[in-house]
């Protein structure tokens, strides 16, 4: 939740600050956070354990719940967030000049985002492009399948247009989407190959505590 939350408020301050167009709306950040942001995070609490979890060296008592690893992944997903807001954002406006698009993109592709790094955060220490990975448990294939539906809603039923100030998709646009949460899910998988290859080549240090 962290990383997402963090995210859309980089998002939104970097536009005030810049004086720049808000890429997503007070209430669509709302519709994001009820919809989909809390449904794909409880999916976790029904996720089987990380292979090897056992083997990681047990956390302080006194070590905080942000340090180390949990506070570098909140900073750089919620960077990588801000990135895919803002490149639908300007994509959209660059394409077809409206407010109303682009911000349905904007919402489209942090929802895209969010749906694929949650397939990501199951797995700290292990791959997730695998087959189990990609599959998941019933219940996450269940969120995902509902958040789809009414993400779709969202951008094509007028009664959300009217709510929401939403407006219709192209395909090339639900793809530029897809595409945003495909990418976050590939560098979270080389970075965490790159955790993987750095704690090799240090025998003796422990995995880092899940966050």
């Amino acid at each position: 939740m962290l990383p997402i939350n963090g995210g859309e408020s980089i998002s939104l301050i970097t536009a005030l600050l810049l004086g720049l167009t808000l890429p997503i709306t007070a209430l669509q950040i709302l519709w994001v956070n009820l919809v989909s942001s809390v449904v794909l995070a409880m999916t976790l609490a029904f996720e089987p354990p990380e292979p090897g979890v056992m083997k990681r060296a047990p956390r302080l008592r006194n070590e905080p719940l942000l340090a180390g690893f949990v506070v570098w992944r909140v900073g750089f997903v919620s960077l990588l967030f801000l990135a895919g807001i803002f490149a639908a954002w300007y994509w959209a406006m660059h394409h077809t000049g409206d407010q109303a698009i682009a911000r349905t993109l904007a919402v489209n592709t942090l929802v895209a985002m969010e749906v694929f790094y949650l397939f990501a955060v199951r797995y700290l220490d292990s791959p997730s492009i695998t087959l189990k990975g990609v599959l998941g448990t019933p219940v996450v294939l269940l969120a995902v399948t509902g958040v789809v539906v009414l993400q779709l809603s969202f951008t094509y039923l007028p009664l959300f247009h009217r709510t929401f100030g939403s407006a219709p998709l192209a395909l090339t646009q639900l793809l530029f989407a897809v595409a945003a949460g495909v990418t976050v899910l590939v560098i979270l998988e080389l970075e965490t190959a790159l955790r993987a290859w750095r704690a090799r080549r240090a025998p003796g240090a422990s995995s880092p505590a899940p966050g």
